[in-house]
């Protein structure tokens, strides 16, 4: 055992120091990133909820196993990478005491931990054979875009795989010669060592095997020589998430549903309307360069796994468009990593090491966002940004990729951050922007129309709205302020839902208020086209009124003032208690203030199915109050599209995409509306106003086909509600 030790020490120090130099670059170039103190601060002021995460994304895998079969076998070979390393603290053991049957655990030879050893190898195995099949079956070749590993690299996958089974087999081999040698002894003296029967499979192959010292050498040899290979590939490539996906994990966004977009900060401090004046000129506003990304930016590309998670459900993905959120983090790591040397070499010796340094210079003066001539980019074309625009303006926010993503990278944050960089540094943006921006701050809507008219929705009512300044002082005399939104005061379409939700809370003696012409647009479309200043004015604007008139409780009608007001609007001093109008509708009728009746020609059977708003579903985790009010309306049935809750597929208008063309592939809403109405429904039933557009707009343009049932409706939730609480058909027509 003397030349083993020698020959794997030699080896060991071969391979640890090249490991070593990597996870030392790794580090620096991740640490290189602009400060992140709110994670780090997040972490500490919530230990609890940081480790509760790590339990149940890491350990318990909650993320994968949504996907079964792949899920679960990722899981056993998670756990086997766990389980696993005690086998080489044993091997470690063995190499240094020169004694195969000596080892550093407490446990000594206790037979749980043999039997989970060999237990989680086999059921590694079968995982891997799982993984196999899955590539095999989904092979980008034959599957194009369709196949969630299209523009991954498929080699070191497979590598991948090759290299686990070969720490399988050398484990089993290195355990079955030890075990041969203990089953030898203990026939010979009576005295049994290791695992015995426990480690069952070791224990047959001992069986098997015979009594050599050699064949326990090379199999030990092996086992560690496999291990080390593999750590220093695992380094070197996109299974970097073995070790970084904690991390990321960790150090995530709390909560998990998306919520607020990310403010904007510069060297890890945040940028308020107030800092302008006082900026140098070398502040960062948004993510202009590599550089720019803050350390946890880096992190999350780091820690991409490929696995397409992200891809398959992306709207954009699945309309031909550009944008792939996965392509988008690994163009971003590739670039990361190519521009490294630069990044990391002090300043006074930067220039010096361009000098003569083709490769490195065009990677240094490659502008973050600039066309890039291949559709799908991950590996740009000399003198070529590193995302094209049409990917970083095809995002609808839906935040789909994080959802899916099980290692918790924040894409639609980095994304925004881009934009932001792109509209108030470079003021390069699609020009359909400019009449969202200039409705917003010359009248605090996007469609640009007058501020005065936001009661006309009101008009006819048989009941009075009170208006905050006006027939009322403060909020302090009803129970709700009624947010109505911009679309709710000047969409057509809307406006219904708006006079839907006002009548049901009057039916059900709900008092509430509304700011009348003194409300302004929340904002959200100007901050996820990436107009940081806009947004941050029309804020500060409202929380000044809702400070004024003492606004405590908010219902609104639209996901994205929602979402807005319940989870951004904390930036600038207010906490307030928001709720969807599905949400308090929900709750009415569950107290008996609302009871849903047959309508009067008895019972009006329809079928309906529900499209979940990305801005109350993935972004708030709002799924089951809307569908309980769709439950309880008579002569209903419910119909549920393929593409559900928190896999549902965007309407389209999310990320300030209402306010844009789309030019590119197929149209989103039109994608959403073939699987609405694919499911036979009556009725499609929204709760955002911009839903609603959409979906409308691609069942018309449906029914002008012949592809749809003429009679097949898009309707809000309140709506469908009212006209059951009266007995009336519920209808699009005007009543």
């Amino acid at each position: 055992m003397t030349a083993v030790l020698i020959l794997g020490l030699v080896i060991n120090a071969i391979a640890l120091p090249i490991a070593g130099k990597r996870a030392l670059f790794l580090y620096r170039l991740i640490a290189s990133g602009q400060p992140a103190p709110d994670r780090i601060a997040g972490v500490t002021r919530r230990l609890g909820a940081a480790a509760k995460r790590q339990v149940v994304e890491v350990f318990g895998q909650r993320k994968m196993l949504k996907w079964t079969v792949p899920g679960t076998a990722h899981f056993f070979v998670m756990w086997a990478f766990l389980i696993l390393a005690t086998v080489y603290l044993e091997a470690y053991a063995a190499l240094i005491s020169r004694d195969p049957q000596w080892n550093w655990f407490v446990f000594n030879n206790w037979g749980v931990l043999g039997f989970l050893q060999d237990f989680i190898a086999v059921m590694c195995t079968l995982g891997l054979v799982v993984f196999w099949a899955i590539r095999l079956r989904n092979q980008p070749k034959q599957m194009g875009r369709k196949s969630r590993f299209f523009g991954s690299h498929l080699g070191p996958a497979y590598f991948t795989l090759f290299m686990i089974f070969n720490v399988v087999w050398t484990m089993f081999l290195f355990r079955g010669a030890v075990a041969a040698r203990d089953i030898a002894e203990a026939e010979a003296t009576g005295v049994e060592h290791g695992y015995g029967k426990a480690a069952f499979v070791s224990y047959l192959l001992g069986k098997v095997f015979p009594d050599s010292t050699a064949l326990i050498g090379v199999g030990l040899l092996l086992h560690i020589g496999v291990m080390l290979v593999f750590l220093i590939f695992v380094l070197n490539s996109k299974h970097l998430h073995i070790f970084m996906a904690p991390l990321n994990i960790l150090f995530g966004r709390e909560p998990v549903a998306l919520g607020a977009a990310k403010p904007l900060v510069s060297a890890g401090k945040p940028v308020t309307l107030d800092d302008i004046d006082d900026l140098d000129e070398d502040a960062k506003l948004g993510v202009g360069a590599i550089e720019d990304f803050t350390w946890k930016g880096l992190l999350d590309m780091a820690t991409c796994t490929e696995c397409g998670r992200c891809q398959s459900q992306c709207p954009a993905w699945n309309t031909e468009k550009p944008l792939s959120p996965k392509l988008l983090i690994m163009g971003l790591r590739d670039a990361a990593f190519a521009k490294a040397p630069y990044l990391l070499a002090d300043e006074g010796k930067r220039e010096a090491l361009l000098e003569g340094n083709d490769t490195l210079t065009k990677e240094v003066e490659r502008p973050l966002v600039g066309e890039t001539g291949d559709e799908w980019f991950y590996m740009p074309e000399d003198g070529s940004g590193v995302i094209d625009p049409d990917v970083l303006w095809s995002c609808v926010t839906c935040g789909a990729c994080v959802n899916q993503c099980p290692v918790d990278i924040e894409h639609v944050d980095h994304i925004i951050d881009m934009r932001r960089y792109q509209v108030l540094v470079e003021s390069n943006f699609p020009s359909e922007l400019n009449q969202l921006f200039r409705g917003l701050e010359n009248n605090g809507n996007p469609w640009n129309m007058s501020p005065n008219a936001r009661m006309d929705w009101a008009k006819g009512l048989d009941f009075e709205v009170k208006v905050v300044g006006e027939t009322i002082e403060s909020l302090d005399e009803v129970d709700w302020l009624f947010w109505v939104g911009c679309a709710g005061a000047y969409e057509d379409r809307a406006k219904k839902t708006t006079r839907a939700v006002a009548e049901l809370l009057h039916i059900a003696d709900v008092s509430f208020g509304v700011l009348g012409n003194g409300e302004t647009c929340t904002g959200d479309s100007a901050r996820r086209a990436g107009n940081e200043f806009v947004f941050q004015g029309l804020a500060q604007q409202n929380v000044e009124t809702f400070k004024e008139y003492k606004v405590k409780k908010v219902v609104s009608t639209c996901a994205h003032c929602f979402n807005t007001l319940k989870n951004e609007y904390k930036e600038f001093g207010i906490e307030l208690e928001v709720v969807h109008h599905t949400q308090l509708l929900n709750r009415l009728v569950r107290e008996g203030k609302l009871t849903p009746v047959r309508d009067g020609a008895g019972a009006h059977k329809r079928t309906i199915t529900y499209h979940d708003p990305c801005y109350i579903g993935r972004h708030n985790g709002v799924y089951t109050p809307p569908r309980e009010l769709l439950q309880v309306l008579p002569g209903a049935q419910v119909v549920e599209m393929e593409r559900n809750s928190e896999r549902s597929f965007c309407c389209g208008a999310g990320g300030a995409r209402m306010w844009m063309e789309e030019n590119i592939g197929e149209r989103i809403n039109v994608n959403r509306t073939v699987e609405a109405v694919a499911t036979g429904a009556d009725q499609i039933a929204v709760g955002c106003p911009f839903c609603r557009v959409m979906l409308s707009d691609g069942l018309t343009a449906q029914q002008d086909k012949g592809e749809a049932r003429a009679e097949v409706e898009v309707l809000d939730v309140a709506q469908m509600l009212l006209a059951s609480v009266k007995g009336e058909p519920a209808t699009t027509s005007p009543s």
